[in-house]
């Protein structure tokens, strides 16, 4: 969340940044409550300091029209108690919706034509046959099953089979091992969290809104790693000579969401559960920018070694979740996609601010003794279920057959599909 004093002094900004991202929050609402709260908080400091006083009149001078005055002022007291209350949870309910500030740069916009476009690498492979769609070569070389997964677990379920589950356990390995030369600790981190964490991060936990599953527990299943790293770092006191922290963590990620329609959304592209690994950094904040674009760097190595062709996007202000300030995402060239082939997200990374850290209490102490809420930023290494995807459709020969990336070879007993060992 924003700091309050911030929001009270900069509410054009504020509107700003509301509008732009295409939402609906009224500000001058929660001004009027922060206003309402405040003077009711007053009202019941005033009432508490007459029931003190009331309090240290002796039992034998007390008279009936004090001890009216006792029970009036108890009943004022619990109705102001009620009241305030009440303005508290809607106060904090609006709050927890205002969204961070935009970067200077983002492109102003509703839709994914208002993104920019910063970049192409790689070459959009040209075949001299109609390429196969992944969910086609899966059927062929026997890698995923949907049919049964719908039938044991859902729609959007699946089973990975044969060099399909060594081909995801590669990735992962691939990508820590890039990540741990770059100087990130490595976590596994659990798939579960406290609501209280999640909401802490930016996502919502529960309500119309929310792509989290929740137990009958009360935990809910994450959707990202950055949830549970963030939650690592919950309550923690730093000092900054431990910054900047880097950290990756391996984890299952669950979201409602694919259960959206569209073309687009058949096969492994949108699942509801998948393995990812993800970027996060707590880093002091005049550095923030600097770590978000190293994170689009590490982003754009990994995904250069696998020989996927991409263009990198800066995203438009109205598809940012509140807690970003700037997102960049990784769409690969997926060939079977709508027939003639398009871009696909397949990675993104944020720079979130201040505005997690806020949420965590999660401070750090400065050269000067200050208490500073470090920013917080995080980026996907590797969305397995999409880089599988990316892999069969671009790396497929005419015979149907699928050649691995060089770089991906090593950590697998095969460097084609069907098995050959080259």
């Amino acid at each position: 969340m924003l700091d309050i004093k911030y929001i009270l002094n900069n509410t054009e900004k504020i509107k700003k940044s509301i509008k732009d991202r295409n939402l609906s929050i009224d500000l001058d609402l929660f001004i009027d409550l922060h206003e309402k709260r405040k003077a009711s908080l007053l009202q019941l400091e005033a009432l508490a300091h007459e029931r003190k006083a009331l309090s240290k009149i002796p039992p034998q001078n007390i008279d009936t029209k004090i001890a009216a005055e006792g029970r009036l002022l108890k009943e004022k007291i619990l109705k102001l108690e009620a009241l305030h209350k009440t303005l508290e949870k809607e106060y904090h309910n609006l709050l927890e919706r205002i969204p961070n500030l935009i970067h200077p740069d983002v492109p102003i916009g509703k839709e994914d034509k208002n993104n920019s476009i910063l970049k192409h690498w790689g070459t959009i492979p040209q075949f001299d046959f109609t390429p196969k769609s992944h969910i086609e070569l899966a059927e062929m070389h026997n890698l995923v099953d949907f049919e049964q997964a719908a039938k044991v677990t859902g729609q959007k379920f699946y089973f990975l089979k044969n060099q399909a589950v060594v081909l995801d356990l590669a990735l992962q390995q691939f990508a820590l091992d890039i990540l741990q030369k770059k100087d990130f600790k490595l976590f596994q981190t659990p798939d579960l969290a406290k609501p209280e964490i999640i909401k802490a991060l930016g996502f919502h936990a529960r309500g119309p809104e929310s792509n989290v599953y929740m137990l009958e527990d009360g935990l809910g299943l994450i959707g990202t790693a950055e949830i549970t790293l963030g939650g690592y770092f919950y309550q923690k006191k730093l000092s900054q000579s431990e910054l900047p922290l880097k950290v990756a963590g391996l984890s299952h990620c669950f979201r409602k969401e694919a259960g959206s329609a569209g073309q687009y959304s058949k096969g492994l592209y949108r699942v509801h559960q998948f393995t990812k690994i993800e970027m996060f950094i707590v880093c002091a904040p005049e550095d923030s920018e600097q770590y978000h674009h190293e994170l689009l760097k590490l982003e754009e190595e990994i995904f250069q070694k696998l020989e996927i062709p991409y263009r990198v996007v800066d995203t438009c202000s109205a598809s940012l979740g509140n807690p970003s300030y700037r997102k960049f995402d990784i769409e690969a060239w997926l060939p079977g996609r709508g027939g003639t082939g398009d871009f696909g997200e397949i990675t993104s990374t944020s720079n979130c601010l201040d505005y997690q850290s806020r949420r965590l209490r999660l401070t750090y102490i400065d050269k000067n003794g200050n208490k500073i809420f470090p920013h917080l930023l995080n980026g996907t290494a590797i969305a397995n279920t999409r880089t599988i995807l990316a892999i069969m459709e671009n790396c497929q020969q005419k015979d149907g057959s699928i050649v691995l990336p060089k770089a991906l070879q090593p950590y697998c007993a095969f460097d084609t599909i069907p098995f050959s060992k080259g």
